[in-house]
């Protein structure tokens, strides 16, 4: 079985200090959440990036000036910008950290209601624009999938050119509007991606570590962070990112599975290794 790939979705577009006083906002609390992953096992950082004040943003500065940042104390990790940006977003503004050439960057393959009037948008044509920058930029796409019907959409714009193989899909369970993170949920995802694919798991709030344990058994990969839950365990907030992905360490080697370091995590993926 291929080491695990663990991924630390450090802060997302939504989760904010209230909910937990750890999550980043400033650069420098990016480069010390990044680097708490990092030293836990995690070989990929997923990065969304934020004001100060915690808004928000997809402007491709903010983005290199994290990112330089973590590089500054994480040197071979893999940084994986999210195009998902934030509600109301256009398409030119989401793909912008595209322009900086990361090795990966998601690719949300379906719209969702995220709740109330909240929609996420992404039309069949913005998926096949974004697949067309990205291969156009040599940059690996995770494939962000919140329901099965996405997973045909990527398949289907697979076969039009604008999703290249191998293919590496993210699991997003247990979003509202998206699929729940019930495991017959999961067996259900993950049985329908092609062979030769490779997967993540992201269960959200409760579902995190249950759909961790999952992936771990069957081979897949895995993501926590605070974009996803900010609980170490029920009522016991998390004091950092790396707290998360320590558990999934030792969940981890209650299974015999090992880790990837992040140049694994790049053999592993099809990704160039790093200079």
């Amino acid at each position: 079985m291929e080491k695990l790939i663990i991924t630390a979705a450090i802060s997302g577009a939504e989760v904010l200090k209230e909910h937990n006083p750890a999550v980043p906002y400033t650069v420098e609390e990016c480069a010390r959440e990044a680097k708490s992953a990092y030293d836990a096992g995690a070989s990929i950082i997923h990065l969304h990036v934020r004001h100060d004040d915690g808004t928000p943003t997809q402007d491709k500065n903010r983005f290199k000036e994290v990112m330089d940042a973590i590089y500054k104390v994480c040197p071979d990790i893999i940084i994986q910008p999210s195009t998902g940006g934030a509600v109301g977003m256009t398409d030119d503004e989401r793909l912008q950290p595209t322009e900086l050439n990361p090795e990966m960057a998601t690719l949300d393959c379906g719209t969702l209601n995220f709740g109330g009037d909240e929609v996420f948008t992404n039309t069949e044509n913005t998926i096949k624009y974004f697949g067309k920058r990205m291969i156009e930029r040599g940059i690996k796409p995770e494939l962000e999938v919140f329901d099965k019907s996405m997973i045909d959409m990527a398949l289907r714009l697979h076969k039009k050119g604008f999703i290249t193989n191998p293919m590496h899909f993210d699991f997003v369970m247990g979003v509202n509007g998206g699929i729940t993170g019930e495991l017959r949920d999961f067996v259900f995802l993950r049985g329908s991606i092609p062979a030769g694919s490779t997967y993540t798991v992201a269960g959200v709030g409760r579902f995190e570590f249950p759909l961790a344990a999952a992936a771990i058994i069957d081979g897949g990969h895995v993501r926590v962070g605070f974009e996803d839950n900010v609980y170490l365990s029920k009522g016991v907030l998390a004091k950092s990112n790396g707290e998360l992905v320590e558990k999934v360490v030792r969940i981890a080697k209650e299974f015999g599975r090992e880790i990837a370091t992040p140049a694994e995590a790049r053999k592993i993926l099809g990704l160039k290794p790093k200079n």
